[in-house]
């Protein structure tokens, strides 16, 4: 029999989502009382997991947009075409954060213009390549939704391997009051959460994608225990992540707190570029935090996996948190910032970094 773990920055999980939903009336079944969750039958034992590392252009260096969306598909493809020819053959095929668009620098109009839609026609190009490959394709971007007017996503999608969108998930907030000059202005679940439950529901705030080769969930979140806390109590056995700078030591601790397999997907720099120190490190690690592939360094690369998904999947139930232990704490901890605070008019939505950092100074629960 296994036996689930526990980790100190786990047992602080997501009291707000798994503490309180269950006693709410007509809130869904988040979490089943007796530790089991969710899943399909598997197709197989054991999955291969491969995570592409790779470089991007990005779209504001382009000759045009359109050429580099062109330069950066390309890219992902040819990687997409060698890994599925190199054997194993994977059945998760991750690239980084932001594999076709870059990171883009400016004014929220300027980001707007070098973002995609999904589905749109870079997914429908890589699905062809999922379902040659007979793959889940997994991917991080900047995107636009006409749903969301202003507003700049940052979405990782899940192409099955019938070539069709298996499922997009939203990152569920940014890290905050990392530098001093500025504030990542992206929306997040966190930001918009009242009206993202509203459309979606709640069951999409940690959204777990039951597939024949395990439960897997995609978050480009960081140093963030609760948020990988509450994708545990939900029923994830494989914690895909995607990153544009990333800790692996976060990477390590999260997948042993949460008794669940990771990998991350970092993107890369040019060698001479300042940024190349922060480029690669890419990783799949298993629930112990044991690293099974990695590429320390900055370079192009696919790193492969095996993993026994059947036998992690025996008597396996989801970790032991003390929730009722640091309920007394949790209940009177403030969280500075406010949900919703993105829920804004799109003429309102702050335009820049520092602007953003303007609108949290000012919302803020500790300044004000």
């Amino acid at each position: 029999m296994r036996l689930a773990r526990t980790g100190a920055p786990a047992l602080i999980a997501a009291t707000l989502l798994a503490g309180q939903a269950g006693a709410v009336e007509g809130v869904p079944e988040l979490v089943r009382p007796d530790g089991s969750y969710a899943k399909r039958p598997l197709e197989k034992d054991v999955v291969v997991v491969k995570v592409v590392q790779n470089m991007a252009t990005n779209l504001q260096e382009a000759s045009s947009i359109e050429a580099g969306l062109e330069e950066n598909l390309q890219r992902m493809l040819r990687f997409a075409r060698q890994a599925c020819a190199e054997a194993p053959k994977p059945d998760f095929l991750l690239y980084n954060e932001f594999p076709l668009t870059g990171y883009s620098t400016g004014t929220r109009a300027e980001k707007l213009r070098f973002t995609i839609e999904v589905p749109g026609p870079e997914t429908e190009r890589l699905g062809a390549m999922a379902r040659e490959c007979d793959s889940y394709l997994i991917f991080g971007s900047y995107a636009r939704d006409l749903e969301w007017p202003g507003h700049i996503l940052s979405l990782n999608t899940v192409l099955g391997r019938d070539g069709k969108v298996a499922a997009k998930f939203w990152k569920t907030r940014n890290i905050k009051r990392l530098s001093p000059d500025g504030e990542i202005p992206t929306t997040t679940i966190e930001a918009v959460r009242d009206r993202y439950r509203a459309r979606y529901g709640i069951e999409a705030e940690f959204p777990v994608l039951r597939t024949e080769f395990g439960n897997i969930a995609v978050s480009t979140v960081q140093l963030d225990p609760f948020v990988f806390a509450a994708f545990a109590m939900r029923g994830t056995e494989i914690m895909f992540r995607t990153a544009t700078l990333f800790s692996p030591l976060d990477v390590r601790a999260t997948a042993w707190y949460n008794d669940f397999y990771s990998a991350m997907s970092n993107i890369t720099f040019p060698p001479d570029s300042e940024l190349a120190r922060f480029g690669g490190g890419s990783l799949i690690v298993g629930p112990r935090g044991e690293v099974l592939a990695e590429d320390p360094g900055n370079d192009e690369s696919i790193i492969t996996a095996e993993i026994p998904i059947a036998e992690f999947r025996r008597n396996r139930r989801i970790p032991h948190y003390a929730l009722e232990v640091v309920a007394p704490v949790f209940e009177q901890y403030r969280q500075e910032i406010p949900l919703n605070h993105l829920d804004l008019p799109p003429e309102e939505l702050p335009a820049t970094r520092a602007d953003m950092k303007a609108l949290l100074d000012s919302v803020s629960r500790w300044l004000n």
